[in-house]
């Protein structure tokens, strides 16, 4: 699949079969989110995989109703960002870096059909206190995200498309 056609028929999927994601997969997902671009290349994300039922719901009870899908998921990723690494002058540039990383994931992922779907965390307070509870992070490191991933369900295959390119919302050279 090319980078346009996973753009384009990427959808966020909630409902999960049971067959587990391959570690060779999850390397690659990884690996797609930590080659993002970031400020000044701080690079300043962890990511924390869960794969144990268990505490994945836990985590989803924790992030709110959204976050339900979750506890179907063959695995979720814990987006983190590290205060310790972030660019000294533009500290707040992390939630974008930890953004463009998450953006990556879930893009490797669909390339290999893997459906997942953008949990937000960061910047609700209770959200990151109960992640950072449940996996007692220190103060330095900040829950942005959680994805969760697995192989989607038949009736979550054929989502329709979304509406892409919209004229209205282009502009050139000044605002129109």
């Amino acid at each position: 699949m090319n980078i346009i056609d996973a753009i384009s028929t990427r959808r966020s999927m909630r409902q999960f079969t049971s067959r587990p994601i391959s570690n060779d997969d999850l390397h690659t997902i990884l690996a797609a989110g930590m080659s993002g671009p970031s400020a000044v290349n701080a690079r300043p994300w962890s990511f924390l995989v869960v794969r144990d039922r268990e505490t994945l719901c836990k985590m989803a009870d924790g992030n709110g109703n959204a976050a339900q899908p979750l506890k179907g998921a063959a695995l979720g990723i814990l987006v983190l960002g590290d205060m310790t690494r972030t660019f000294e002058r533009a500290p707040k540039y992390w939630v974008i870096d930890c953004s463009i990383a998450a953006q990556n994931m879930i893009l490797a992922a669909h390339g290999l059909g893997i459906g997942s779907v953008w949990l937000g965390t960061w910047p609700q307070e209770e959200k990151i206190a109960a992640q950072r509870n449940l996996f007692d992070l220190p103060e330095s490191v900040v829950p942005h995200s959680i994805i969760a991933f697995g192989y989607p369900e038949a009736s979550q295959k054929d989502l329709p498309a979304r509406g892409g390119y919209e004229d209205d919302r282009v502009h050139f050279e000044k605002w129109q």
